[in-house]
This record gives structure tokens, C-alpha cells and sequence, in this order.
């Protein structure tokens, strides 16, 4: 149990050791090395999560809660909780930001330090949210999350990273304060936010004041996650904080963070408060408006990188689709698809740093003829394509998959014949950006362009790879899971 407990305690006291020698050592030392230091609490924290994975099946655990440290605490409740659940987003957590370290060793010039501490304070952010056991602690962690993605964006002081980090600071503390506001208001009728305290039940043994305040504090904080996890209509900060930011905080952006500021709130939610139709139904509409409307918006899109943000749009909604389910089959849905949207979302961003080192811009139309000058960007980037299509065998397919059978078992037959007509619009927008970017006769000022080389070849490699060999290998787990008695 022991080592169990030390495990854990490693998602925040590695990250926040990082920040200490980050800022002790000299500056120069530090530029030189920052990757090594990024990239080893990256790794830390991919090793401890699948040895806390293998511990806790190993002893049948389903919940480990824990103390950082004991001797602060007085009452008999453990402040940090790991699951099944927190243990994938976890996981999530160390793989995107591995991948976002190599990107940024070829990408970033300066402010080497700074990205450093930034990226370990939005770790900390991040695994303190997931681990936390109240509505309070994860509300604080979910500031500094914010906080962190902000300077992240505005980092490099440019117009248009200013532009885009200010749009995001302005409609991020706006959802901030809903949740705040609905927190308050949830504290009021229950005089706790301990998730052990509160579940659907408190609507349904509350006089009628009470149950609509209740219920206007749910809408609060529900749709402050909506604004978090860049669902239609709430979206409008995501495409401009993706294409001004650096790629290497564009795979942070879209690979983790809003899946956790906005996705695993929702979860959160929908599971102390399983059963009650109207937040079922919320997530199901916003689901649907997101899958369609992201779709479409992807569609119309020029530049590389908004058209990736516009996709994301589209793919939260298919993981809101299967929380809308209340089912457990529908959890599963929607943490597979957390997992393989991280996998196939950031090998998309790092194709995108592939394609403006080497040919210098990320306008669609002014590119083409790149899959013969660009061979492991462009296969990498048809993976990535049809695991988000849900084209079998890769990640993608399978929790599509899981999520239209989690819709139609939930008895939504219709939800799930729309989200599997959707997978046409993304088929759409992705067979467009490689006919533009791939296909076709290269343009004259791209005829000397090259392969990329150095890490962020190596992270395209690595990510198709896991894709694919996931994928291949997804219903070993299948059967994992319905020997443990989940499926």
C-alpha cells in the first residue's frame, strides 16, 4: 500500500520538484536541458500511472484515497482519490505533455524556462483536478489550469498570440465565475461539496426553493465546463487560442486540457448526479450541436491548425454524447475516446509543426504535393485521419464504437444513427485537407521542401505506431474489462 501511496504522491511532487530545480540551477544550464527535465516528469508520470493501473488491479481496488501529507490533516476524510477513470486521464495527462516536450525541443527558441515552469504549473493543475474528492479543491486546481493555458498562449508576446490568449483569459474566467457561482450556490442548500455529500438525491428530498436553486446551480457549473471543454455554442475561443499559440501549447491545448478543465468536470457531474434527465438531455443536445456544427465549421477552413481546433469542437461531442447516456457502458465510451482523441489529436498538431518548420506556413492553400517530400508526415497524418473517422482497426474506431453502442443500449437509437452519419463530415474535412496539403503538384516554393527530422519525427513514428498497435490490440481489453465485471 506503501508504494501505492508513493506512486501517487508523484503526480504533484514530481512536477513541482521540476519547477524547483528549474528555477535553482542557472538559466543557460537550464535552456540547454529543459527537455530532459520536461521529458523526464512526462515519462515519471506514464510509469507511475500504469504502475498504479497494475497495482490496483492486482489487489481488486476500484478507489485508492490518500493524504499528501498526513500530519496536515485533522478530519478522517482522504483529500486525493484515484479511479479507473482518473488513472486514463492521468495517463492522457503524461503522454500529451511527452509529446508537447518534443515538439516545443524544435519549436521553441526562447522563454525555454518559462515553458518549463508553465508546463509543470499546468501538470500540477491538471493531476491536482483529477485526484482532488470536492467541488472546491477541483475548482482551485481548475484556476490555476486556466491561469497556466493563458500565459502558455501569451508567452511569446506576439500580436496574435496576445490576441488569442486574451479571448481565451476573458471567456475562460466567464466560465470560471458560472462555476463559482453555482458552487456557492450548491454550498448554500447542502453546507458541503465533498463529492461523498452530494448526488441526485438532494433534487429529489429538497422543497421546491430549494430544488430550483439547486438546479440553477447545476446550469451554472454545467455550462461553465461547456465554455471549458469548447462545445458549440461556447467554442469561439478555440480555434483563435490553437492557431496563435505555439504547436507545442496547441497540442496542450487540444490533446489534454480542455478535456480536463471542461470534459472531466462534466464527468464529474453527470456521476454524482447520475439519473437526472435534464443534464442527460443537456449533454446529448450540446453533443449533438458540437459533432455537427464542429464539423462543418472544420470544413470551411483554410488553415491547418484551425481546422484541427474546429475538429476537436466536433470530437467533444461525441464524448458528451456518451456521458449523456448515464450508463456505464457509456463512461467506458467516453474515456476510450478521451484516450484515442489524445493519441490521434496531438499526431495531427505534431504534423502540423512538421509541415510549418519545413515549408513555413500552415495555409492550406498554399500547399500541395507534400506526400512525396514529406513521406512519414504524410502517412502519419492518414493514420491519425482515419482513427478519427473511425475507421477500424485504429483507436478511433473502437471508441466511436462503444459510444454508438452506449447510445443505443441507453435506448437513443437516433443519437446514435447521427453520431455514425457525423464520422461522414469528418471523413469530409480531413479527405479535403489532404487533397490540399498532400496531393496534387507541389508548388514552386515548396519544391525543396524535406522531411522533417529529429524529435518531432521521432513523436510522429511513435504516436502512429501506438495508434495503430492499440487499436489492433483494443479487444484484448474488451475482454479485460468484462472479466473485472465492467462491461
Amino acid at each position: 500500500m506503501n508504494v501505492l501511496k508513493y506512486a501517487a504522491e508523484t503526480f504533484l511532487f514530481v512536477p513541482f520538484a521540476a519547477i524547483v530545480i528549474n528555477n535553482v540551477f542557472s538559466k543557460k544550464m537550464m535552456e540547454k536541458c529543459f527537455h530532459l527535465l520536461t521529458g523526464a516528469v512526462a515519462l515519471s508520470q506514464i510509469f507511475a500511472t500504469l504502475f498504479c493501473i497494475y497495482s490496483m488491479d492486482a489487489r481488486g481496488m476500484s478507489r485508492f484515497e490518500f493524504f499528501m501529507l498526513e500530519e496536515l490533516y485533522e478530519n478522517d476524510r482522504e483529500f486525493f482519490c484515484l479511479t479507473p477513470v482518473t488513472l486514463i486521464f492521468l495517463l492522457c495527462i503524461g503522454i500529451v505533455a511527452f509529446v508537447s516536450v518534443m515538439v516545443a525541443k524544435k519549436t521553441i527558441d526562447a522563454k525555454k524556462t518559462s515553458y518549463v515552469n508553465l508546463l509543470m504549473t499546468l501538470i500540477i493543475g491538471m493531476n491536482g483536478m483529477v485526484m482532488v474528492n470536492d467541488f472546491f479543491s477541483l475548482y482551485v486546481f481548475l484556476d490555476v489550469v486556466g491561469l497556466s493555458s493563458f500565459v502558455l498562449i501569451a508567452m511569446f508576446r506576439s500580436r496574435k498570440s496576445l490576441e488569442g490568449s486574451i479571448k481565451y483569459i476573458i471567456i475562460s474566467e466567464l466560465a470560471t465565475i458560472f462555476i463559482l457561482t453555482g458552487l456557492a450556490f450548491l454550498f448554500m442548500q447542502t453546507g458541503s461539496l465533498d463529492y461523498m455529500d452530494l448526488n441526485s438525491s438532494l433534487l429529489q428530498n429538497s422543497s421546491e426553493p430549494q430544488t430550483m436553486l439547486l438546479s440553477l446551480s447545476l446550469i451554472l457549473i454545467l455550462s461553465g465546463f461547456f465554455v471549458k471543454a469548447g462545445a458549440v455554442p461556447f467554442h469561439s475561443w478555440l480555434p483563435d487560442a490553437h492557431q496563435s499559440a505555439d504547436t507545442s501549447i496547441s497540442i496542450l491545448l487540444s490533446g489534454i486540457v480542455i478535456k480536463i478543465a471542461g470534459i472531466y468536470g462534466i464527468y464529474v457531474l453527470t456521476d454524482l448526479f447520475s439519473g437526472v434527465k435534464a443534464i442527460q438531455t443537456a449533454l446529448a443536445a450540446i453533443g449533438i450541436l458540437s459533432i455537427v456544427a464542429g464539423a462543418l465549421l472544420a470544413l470551411c477552413q483554410s488553415h491547418f491548425k484551425r481546422m484541427i481546433a474546429y475538429s476537436s469542437v466536433s470530437q467533444m461531442g461525441y464524448i458528451l454524447l456518451a456521458l449523456s447516456t448515464g450508463t456505464t457502458l457509456g463512461v467506458v465510451a467516453a474515456v476510450a475516446h478521451v484516450f484515442s482523441h489524445a493519441l490521434f489529436k496531438s499526431t495531427l498538431f505534431v504534423n502540423a509543426a512538421a509541415i510549418h518548420e519545413q515549408a513555413g506556413t500552415l495555409e492550406m492553400d498554399e500547399m500541395g504535393g507534400l506526400e512525396h517530400r514529406m513521406p512519414v508526415t504524410s502517412f502519419s497524418s492518414v493514420i491519425a485521419f482515419l482513427s478519427t473517422a473511425g475507421i477500424p482497426p485504429l483507436t478511433g474506431f473502437w471508441s466511436k464504437l462503444l459510444i454508438i453502442l452506449a447510445l443505443w443500449t441507453a435506448g437513443n437509437p437516433v443519437l446514435a444513427g447521427v453520431a455514425l452519419c457525423a464520422s461522414i463530415f469528418t471523413s469530409a474535412y480531413f479527405l479535403r485537407m489532404q487533397k490540399k496539403v498532400f496531393f496534387g503538384k507541389t508548388p514552386e516554393h515548396l519544391a525543396s521542401v524535406r522531411e522533417v527530422s529529429g524529435s518531432i519525427k521521432i513523436i510522429e513514428i511513435i504516436l502512429t505506431a501506438i495508434t495503430t498497435l492499440i487499436g489492433i490490440l483494443f479487444p484484448l481489453v474488451l475482454i479485460f474489462l468484462q472479466s473485472r465485471g465492467i462491461l
